[in-house]
């Protein structure tokens, strides 16, 4: 089929389906599409910065010093199912699984870290860092990451899903961390409507312009259909021309678990109010429950999302989000709660991811987009001279910044500036110090911005906008840390925050 009219209708190339069944569809078909222009689409916090593993690595070494002060016979600590060492009452296998470790940097700055700290030798000879993922492209991408090398002996890699872990055994593991994991993984949209609980239906079609550059277009929706990536991969790129059609059906309860506590969460929604059921999100959920050990330190997990149920009650919150043809949702860390505590889990803690971060530094910390956000010309600049302010921003902050790793900062020169701006771009990058600034998703302390001002400010900086910026509240969607744990933690938890 050739459309030769360029106003022709959208076609369809695929049936009205529950919307989390496209979305698995449609993750496949990304990931197998453009598997390796992720950062083309998406940046994440710990694809090449170092303070959220940093966070984490102190963060686990203090709990498990709580732990290990625990009194002989109380709130089993040599339950776990691990060897204890009697002098030091710390077990003698800490399995830390890492689900989703992308490129492998979080797991090499947060051993590295642990190393560092661990001065006496407690905890990090005792960690076996295992990397979870259900693409073995993916684990063989994190497992060659440089900075694991000096970690090697205690780094393995399990093909499988967080929803499944297999051969995993009960009660086996100490610590579980996931970073943007949960808003790709398997979420409806669900909302009341006269008393009955309703679901988005979703049907794919073609933009009209895409498909009249598609001459076989029966060869085309077969493989589409099928996922039959070789064969797709022949046509042109689609992805993101593909328009969805939605209605609302009731809810097939049949495909979705935790019916009571979705439909007693959803009484506090108001009617046609869509929010995400983070069904993949519970999935990991039943399985840490199994293979988190009685005193396991317990699950974290950052994502963007939140637990205000105002917010979640607002018909005009961002649900979700397209990049580059990929459906990545919000999480709704409320009802997350709501079903951990229903499998038994006692500790459920939401905190900005950056509070968690500023939190470890006794410090404010941005990110350097958000920093970006500051300057009074950002919204009004071509996308070039934006890439521009970026470099020549990571230059001024360079001047004072240092980190403890060596990187190279991906950044394709945009081709669009014009010749000179792009040579000069060009040298602001190659002048870039290997420890510097290590990405453009990172997080800046106060101190770092504040003595980079004198070399800020000819930028076009302004100071008390900055200072608002490290001094404003989490926006009402954000990056979030969700801490989960099971009743045996519980006494860590409030030492922990005492010493604090």
């Amino acid at each position: 089929m050739i459309l030769k009219d360029p106003d022709a209708l959208p076609q369809p190339i695929g049936e009205l389906r529950p919307l989390d069944e496209w979305q698995l569809h449609m993750n496949e078909l990304f990931y197998g599409l453009r598997g390796s222009q992720v950062r083309d689409y998406s940046q994440s916090f710990a694809a090449a910065d170092y303070r959220l593993a940093h966070a984490l690595a102190v963060d686990y070494y203090d709990r498990v010093r709580a732990r290990g002060r625990g009194v002989a016979g109380q709130r089993g600590s040599e339950g776990h199912g691990y060897p204890v060492n009697p002098v030091s009452r710390y077990p003698d296998n800490l399995v830390v699984m890492e689900w989703g470790p992308g490129n492998g940097n979080l797991a090499a700055c947060f051993l590295s870290h642990l190393k560092r700290i661990d001065q006496d030798g407690l905890v990090y000879p005792r960690v076996r860092y295992v990397l979870v993922d259900s693409q073995p492209a993916a684990l063989e991408t994190a497992g060659i990451h440089p900075d694991l090398t000096e970690h090697r002996g205690r780094v393995e890699s399990l093909h499988a899903t967080a929803e499944d872990l297999g051969a995993v055994k009960d009660g086996t593991v100490d610590r579980i961390l996931c970073h943007e994991l949960w808003n790709e993984l398997r979420t409806k949209l669900m909302l009341r409507n006269q008393g009955e609980v309703e679901e988005e239906y979703l049907c794919p079609n073609l933009g009209a312009s895409r498909c009249a550059a598609i001459t076989d277009w029966s060869g085309f929706v077969r493989a589409f259909a099928g996922r039959n990536l070789p064969v797709l991969k022949t046509f042109p790129p689609f992805l993101e021309d593909i328009v969805w059609e939605k209605e609302y059906r009731k809810a097939d309860w049949k495909s979705v678990p935790y019916r009571k506590t979705i439909t007693e969460f959803l009484k506090t929604i108001d009617e046609r109010v869509l929010v995400p059921v983070n069904l993949g999100a519970f999935a990991t959920l039943q399985e840490a429950k199994r293979v988190l050990a009685p005193d396991a330190v317990g699950l974290s997990s950052f994502d963007a999302g939140t637990a205000d149920r105002q917010v979640l009650n607002d018909p005009d919150k961002p649900c979700y989000g397209q990049f580059g043809g990929q459906y990545s949702f919000m999480v709704n860390f409320a009802l997350v709660e709501a079903v951990a505590r229903y499998l038994g889990f006692s500790t459920v803690v939401t905190e900005a991811q950056r509070e968690f971060i500023g939190g470890s530094l006794a410090t404010n910390v941005l990110g350097l987009m958000d920093l970006l956000a500051t300057h009074p010309s950002v919204g009004s600049m071509e996308p070039w001279e934006r890439d521009r302010l970026i470099l020549r921003t990571i230059a001024a902050l360079n001047e004072t910044y240092s980190s403890p790793y060596r990187r190279t900062i991906e950044f394709p020169i945009p081709t669009e500036a014009p010749p000179e701006e792009q040579k000069a771009m060009q040298t602001i990058l190659e002048g870039f110090k290997r420890d510097g600034v290590p990405d453009t998703i990172a997080y800046l302390t106060e101190d770092e911005i504040l003595k980079a001002l004198p070399d800020l400010e000819p930028l076009g900086y302004d100071q008390p906008a900055i200072e608002a910026a490290l001094a404003v509240p989490p926006q009402p969607v954000d990056y979030a840390h969700c801490f989960i744990a099971g009743p045996e933690r519980e006494a860590d938890s409030q030492e922990l925050r005492a010493e604090s």
